[in-house]
C-alpha cells in the first residue's frame, strides 16, 4: 500500500468584483508551482478549463486555471473554471480538475481527503435548474461501462445568499445499454440537497440556515473499503456528518425503489432508468478533485436539471472572469491512499481526451443516413451523408444525457425550385408507390420556431418535421407533419396535413386539409398580425420530446403519434382513393382557409395511386419573408434580415429540430 501525502498550499489575494455577490478571484502571487507543495503529481493528470489534459503537471502552472497564491490563513492551490469553454470527454461543463492515473474496484478500495474553500460560483443562471450556481469539488468516477459517477461532492450558493449548501450525489449505474435515463440521488450535508430549486428563473428558495459561506473552510474524507463508501464531512462550527453507501449492490434496481426526490426532479425530463443489481461492482473507479463547474450556458429547455442558461459571453474567458461567471475552489490540504490492487487508468484518458473537439457525424447517432441525401438552408446539397455534417445546419449535440442530430434552417436562404421555404431536410433516395409502401419513424423535439411572422398566416411560426413527397406528377405532398407555436405561448401544436393530388394540369388550386394531433390544427390563426389565438391546453412545449410513425401499407397510410404525458393518437388515410373528387366534398376548414384565396381544386379519383413518392425528415421551415398579401396561408411576412443567416439566427428567426432516433424501411402490415 502506498500512501501519498498531498499538502496543498500557496497564496491567495481577495479581489472584490462588483457583481450580484462579492466574488473573490485569485491571482498567482508566488513563484511556486503547485508540484512544489503537492509532491505527488505523478499520480494524477490535470484537466484544465479549456478541455486540455496537461498530464502530470510536475512543474506546471496556468494563470487562467491552475496556480498558487496566498492569504493570511496560509498557502493554497487555486482551481478555476469558467461557465463555458472546451470540455473534457462528453461533458457539458468545464473543469479544472485532477483525475487519478490509476483505477480500482470497490473491493480493492481507496481513500482521499481534502480541506478546501469555495471562493466563487457563477452569479448568473436559471434558479429552477438544479445544477445552476454549483461546483463539484470531489468525485469518484467510473472508468468503464457508462462512465457514471457514484460520488459527486457539490457546493452550491444562490445569488444574494450569504450561505450555500454542501451536498453529495450518487449517480446510478444504469441497467442496459441506454444511459440517457440515468439520474442522481442527492444527500444534504450542510444546507439543502441538489433538488431544492427556485420556482422560476429568478426566484430563489430561502437561504439555508446551516449552510457554508464562500471562503469558509470545510473538509471531506472519502474511503471505499470492501465495496462500501464511507463519507465524513467536517467544518468548524458545523456538525460533523457521516454517510455510508454500498457500491456493490443497488438500492434502485426496480421501479418501486425509485426515491420520490428522483421522481420529482428527473422523471419529468425522461430520466427514469433503473440501476443494475450489482451497481459498480464490476467496474474500475477512480478519484477526481478540483473545480468541476456545474453551471453552463446551455439553454434550460434542453435539460431542466443540467442546462443552466447562464451568461457565457460566447466563451470569452476573460469576460466570464470579469463578470463573475466562473467557479473557483482553493485547496489547502489533501491526501490520497492508493491500494496495491489499483491498475492503469490510461484507457479512460485515451477515450476522453479531445473527445469534445472530435466531430461526431449525424450518421453515428442515427445510422440510416446512407438511405438519404440532404438539402441545407443555404442551398447546399450532399448525397453521401455517412461522414457529412455542417456546423450551421446539420450536426450533432449533447443535451446533458444523450446525443441528438440537429436540423437548423433560417427564415430566408436558398430554397428548392418549387418552394418558398428554406429547409435542412433529408430526402429519401428510394422512391415507392403507395401500393408498394414505406415506413418512417422519428423521435424529435422542436427547439425553435421563428419569433417573427404574421399571426393571420397559417404557416407562420411553424416547421415541418416529416413528409411524404410526390416524386412525379404535380409533386404534391400527401403528408406534412407540423409543429407550430405562437410567440408568447409556452405550448405549441402538432398537426398533420394532407395535400390533395389535384385533378387536371392546373395545380395552382391545390389545398391542404389539416388534422390536429396535440393542440390546434393549421387553420387556427390570429385575427390580426400580432393577435394570437388562445394557447392550446394539450399542446407540446419547445424542447418537449415526441415521436411519430408513418406506415404506408397497401395504399393506406397509418399514423401514430406518441409523447409522454399526452394521449397517443392514431390516424388512417387512404392514399389511392380520394375523398375530394367533387366541389361538394370540400371540407368546411378548406372553404374557410383556402377557397377565399382561389385554391378550390378537386382531387383525382385515385389520389396518389401508382405515383412515386419518398420520405423527407428534418426542419422544413414554413415561416418566410414573403408578403402576406401574396398568399394569406403560406406567405408569413417574417423578418429575414436581407437573407443574412447569422443575423436570423441571432434574432430567433429560424427553425431548429433535434432527432435522437429515426428509422426508414418498407411498409409493415398493421398490427
Amino acid at each position: 500500500m502506498n500512501r501519498i501525502l498531498f499538502v496543498v498550499f500557496t497564496g491567495m489575494l481577495f479581489l472584490s468584483v462588483g457583481c450580484k455577490d462579492q466574488n473573490h478571484s485569485a491571482k498567482n502571487t508566488t513563484s511556486l508551482v503547485a508540484n512544489e507543495v503537492i509532491p505527488f503529481f505523478q499520480h494524477w493528470n490535470l484537466i484544465l478549463g479549456d478541455g486540455s489534459n496537461v498530464g502530470q503537471a510536475s512543474s506546471y502552472q496556468n494563470e487562467n486555471f491552475f496556480f498558487t497564491t496566498k492569504d493570511n490563513a496560509g498557502d493554497w492551490v487555486v482551481f478555476k473554471s469558467p461557465n463555458a469553454g472546451n470540455t473534457h470527454g462528453t461533458s457539458n461543463n468545464t473543469r479544472t480538475e485532477l483525475a487519478q492515473l490509476k483505477k480500482w474496484s470497490p473491493m480493492t478500495g481507496g481513500k482521499m481527503n481534502a480541506t478546501l474553500k469555495v471562493m466563487n460560483v457563477s452569479n448568473t443562471g436559471d434558479a429552477s435548474v438544479a445544477s445552476t450556481y454549483s461546483v463539484v469539488v470531489g468525485q469518484i468516477h467510473s472508468a468503464d461501462g457508462h462512465e457514471n459517477e457514484p460520488l459527486k461532492i457539490f457546493y452550491k450558493k444562490f445569488p444574494g445568499h450569504s450561505k450555500g449548501s454542501v451536498f453529495w450525489n450518487y449517480e446510478i449505474n444504469t441497467a442496459g445499454d441506454d444511459n440517457s435515463k440515468r439520474w442522481d440521488y442527492s444527500y444534504p450535508v450542510w444546507g439543502y440537497d441538489f433538488s431544492v430549486v427556485g420556482k422560476d428563473e429568478n426566484t430563489f428558495p430561502p437561504e439555508p440556515e446551516e449552510g457554508i459561506t464562500l471562503g469558509e473552510t470545510f473538509s471531506y474524507e472519502v474511503e471505499v473499503k470492501e465495496g462500501i463508501m464511507y463519507l465524513t464531512f467536517t467544518s468548524e462550527g458545523h456538525e460533523t456528518r457521516t454517510f455510508t453507501k454500498n457500491l456493490n449492490s443497488s438500492d434502485y434496481s426496480s421501479s418501486d425503489d425509485v426515491p420520490e426526490q428522483t421522481q420529482n426532479l428527473f422523471f419529468p425530463i425522461g430520466q427514469d432508468g433503473l440501476e443494475r443489481n450489482n451497481a459498480y461492482a464490476e467496474e474500475g473507479i477512480f478519484f477526481k478533485l478540483g473545480c468541476y463547474n456545474q453551471t453552463n450556458g446551455k439553454d434550460p429547455k434542453l435539460n431542466r436539471v443540467w442546462c443552466s442558461g447562464a451568461e457565457a459571453h460566447a466563451g470569452d474567458l476573460q469576460k466570464q472572469y470579469e463578470s463573475g461567471n466562473y467557479a473557483e475552489v482553493w485547496f489547502k490540504t489533501a491526501d490520497i491512499t492508493i491500494n496495491e490492487g489499483a491498475i492503469s487508468n490510461q484507457g479512460y484518458f485515451a477515450a476522453n481526451d479531445g473527445l469534445s473537439k472530435k466531430t461526431v457525424y449525424p450518421n453515428e447517432v442515427i445510422p440510416f443516413m446512407d438511405k438519404f441525401k440532404i438539402l441545407l438552408g443555404d442551398g447546399t446539397r450532399a448525397n453521401d451523408l455517412t461522414t457529412f455534417e455542417h456546423k450551421d445546419f446539420f450536426y450533432t449535440v449533447i443535451d446533458g444525457t444523450r446525443r441528438w442530430v440537429v436540423y437548423k434552417t433560417p427564415n430566408s436562404g436558398v430554397t428548392s425550385p418549387n418552394s418558398s421555404n428554406t429547409r435542412t431536410e433529408l430526402h429519401e433516395k428510394r422512391e415507392w408507390t403507395p401500393e408498394e409502401g414505406g415506413n418512417l419513424t422519428g423521435t424529435c423535439k422542436v427547439m425553435q420556431v421563428s419569433l417573427s411572422g404574421d399571426a393571420r398566416v397559417a404557416a407562420s411560426y411553424s416547421v415541418v418535421v416529416g413528409q411524404i413527397h410526390g416524386g412525379e406528377g404535380h409533386e404534391n405532398e400527401p403528408l406534412k407533419i407540423f409543429y407550430k407555436k405562437f410567440p408568447g405561448h409556452s405550448k405549441g401544436s402538432v398537426f398533420w396535413n394532407y395535400e390533395i393530388n389535384t385533378a387536371g394540369n392546373d395545380n395552382s388550386k391545390r389545398w391542404d386539409f389539416s388534422t390536429a394531433v396535440w393542440g390546434d390544427d393549421m387553420s387556427v390563426i390570429g385575427q390580426s398580425k400580432d393577435d394570437y389565438p388562445p394557447e392550446p391546453k394539450e399542446g407540446i412545449a419547445l424542447g418537449e420530446e415526441f415521436s411519430y410513425e408513418v406506415n404506408v401499407y397497401e395504399g393506406i397510410m397509418y399514423l401514430t403519434f406518441k409523447s409522454e404525458g399526452h394521449e397517443t393518437k392514431t390516424f388512417t388515410k387512404n392514399l389511392i382513393a380520394s375523398e375530394y373528387v367533387t366541389k361538394t366534398d370540400l371540407p368546411t376548414q378548406v372553404k374557410q382557409l383556402f377557397v377565399p384565396l382561389g385554391q378550390d381544386g378537386i382531387e383525382r379519383a385515385n389520389a396518389y395511386s401508382n405515383e412515386l413518392g419518398y420520405f423527407k425528415q428534418g426542419a422544413y421551415n414554413q415561416t418566410n419573408g414573403k408578403s402576406p398579401e401574396t398568399n394569406k396561408v403560406w406567405c408569413a411576412g417574417a423578418e429575414t434580415y436581407g437573407g443574412d443567416i447569422a443575423k436570423q439566427y441571432e434574432n430567433g428567426c429560424y427553425a431548429e429540430v433535434w432527432f435522437r432516433e429515426a428509422t426508414v424501411g418498407p411498409g409493415k402490415a398493421p398490427q
